[in-house]
């Protein structure tokens, strides 16, 4: 990874991530059917529950992750994204790796996240696994749903 890449906690409606977000939201698009599409848009990922990191390069928003406390030791992973031309560097495991760091520093223990099933998110699958993420029933309001896998970890 070269050193010119910071993460930071921002405000997700920051001026200079639009395309970020459209970018995201697209990909979310592409081939999930809308009932199945369990993104959050930037102004919920305003919530105060919700830390919101933005990774940027030399000063530009290449990827973007969240987490969202569910209780005072559980978390969901949301809105986890890194530009596509940039994937295949790391990138992306080194925003999961922060997200876990910065989850376990506000004290929470367990981490759980909801992604696609389909051959598009294979790539997310085996990020997460890789980094001891375990499949599991839905966790909090989502339901059993055959676009959707469930995955969670002790951190």
């Amino acid at each position: 990874m070269s050193t010119d890449i910071t993460i930071a906690r921002e405000t997700p409606l920051g001026p200079d991530l639009t395309e970020l977000h459209a970018r995201h939201t697209a990909a979310m698009h592409a081939d999930t059917p809308p009932g199945s599409i369990h993104m959050l848009p930037a102004d919920a990922l305003a919530a105060p529950e919700i830390a919101f990191f933005v990774m940027r390069r030399a000063g530009t928003p290449v990827g973007m992750g969240a987490f969202k406390r569910m209780s005072a030791q559980e978390a969901e992973i949301k809105s986890m994204h890194v530009l596509s031309e940039l994937r295949g560097q790391g990138l992306a495991r080194v925003m999961l790796d922060h997200l876990i760091a910065e989850a376990r520093a506000e004290g929470i223990t367990r981490l759980s996240l909801e992604t696609g099933a389909q051959a598009s998110f294979e790539a997310a699958r085996q990020l997460y696994l890789r980094a001891g993420f375990t499949e599991c029933p839905p966790f909090a309001s989502y339901r059993p749903d055959p676009n959707s896998v469930f995955l969670t970890r002790t951190i």
